[in-house]
């Protein structure tokens, strides 16, 4: 077994406290192994005035990381689950996945305390597509903008009075010790989480047996179950951060409930559905309902962008 292991992440407050996470799971479950973390730079971080959908899509943020895995200047990247696509390069896996957080989309706001009581036509900022488009379905009179940059970039934008409210991950804002920004979490019924949204993963190559044998370790097998049902999903509507795709698995004991939702990009036509059935079943039951959506016409919004 090695005695060393190198992580490469992001370099964003939440990215190095999922890299941190990661560390010391590994330190605990093997005592005396050195693990060391290199902070990179993406493309996603470089450009924040852009939107996503023009410089790439969610793959602009683990590119750099994978990159390094494959050229073996680390040995494992350590991503938020949501910002890594549904295809993965040649020669790396998602071989972990710790326990998932909160994966539900967070309302903030410093004057309105739930979706709900926002006036009309309040200004809302958010980078994602999928979260303006289902949260327009419940308050269609309110005016959704672009808004990037990291936790502390969004909220220092909202504290400064350009927004009324910005959307964030609940996750997020719980790792960094900022619950208390929460205004409302927003239910699935409302907004259908990303796949992933809320899960840390750790990616290797596929090769590494040694490697992947520590990672065994510290994954989480419910959230590994749920996060593979939602990106089944996302791989069988070929989904990238460019369209407003929702996936999301729900685990009771061994019955898993599994949501999806997608739209055009307007969000005037779009397709929600949902499915049961049991945890060994999984993967069978995502892409059943990938069928069922494309029976429906998913593929003609995807393709009408």
């Amino acid at each position: 077994m090695p005695d060393r292991i190198r992580i490469a992440t992001r370099e964003s407050a939440l990215a190095l406290w999922q890299a941190n996470h990661v560390k010391s799971l590994l330190e605990v479950a093997h005592p005396g192994l050195l693990v060391v973390i290199t902070g990179m730079t993406t493309e996603g971080d470089r450009n924040k005035r852009s939107p996503l959908s023009q410089i790439g899509g969610k793959g602009v943020f683990v590119k750099e990381l994978e990159t390094a895995l494959l050229e073996d200047r680390a040995d494992i990247a350590v991503h938020s689950m949501k910002d890594v696509p549904s295809e993965l390069p040649p020669g790396l896996q998602i071989t972990a996945i710790c326990e998932r957080e909160d994966p539900t989309d967070a309302l903030v706001s410093n004057q309105f305390q739930t979706l709900q009581a926002l006036p009309a036509q309040a200004s809302v900022g958010s980078s994602s597509l999928r979260r303006r488009l289902q949260l327009q379905l419940a308050r269609p009179d309110l005016s959704y903008r672009e808004l990037r940059g990291n936790v502390d970039t969004r909220l220092r934008k909202l504290d400064e009075g350009l927004y009324d409210a910005i959307i964030l991950a609940s996750a997020g804002l719980k790792r960094l010790q900022l619950s208390s920004r929460i205004s409302q979490r927003i239910a699935a019924e409302v907004s259908i989480p990303a796949a992933g949204q809320g899960a840390v993963g750790i990616e290797s190559r596929s090769d590494d047996g040694e490697v992947n044998l520590l990672l065994d370790s510290v994954n989480h097998q419910p959230s590994y179950d749920c996060v593979s049902c939602e990106r089944e999903v996302s791989a069988g509507l070929g989904a990238n951060c460019n369209l407003p795709i929702a996936a999301y698995a729900e685990l009771q004991a061994d019955k898993m409930r599994l949501r999806a939702y997608v739209s055009d990009e307007t969000g005037k036509k779009f397709i929600r559905l949902s499915s049961a059935g049991t945890r060994d079943n999984g993967t069978e039951m995502a892409r059943n309902l990938v069928a069922e959506l494309l029976s429906r016409g998913a593929d003609k919004l995807i393709q009408a962008r």
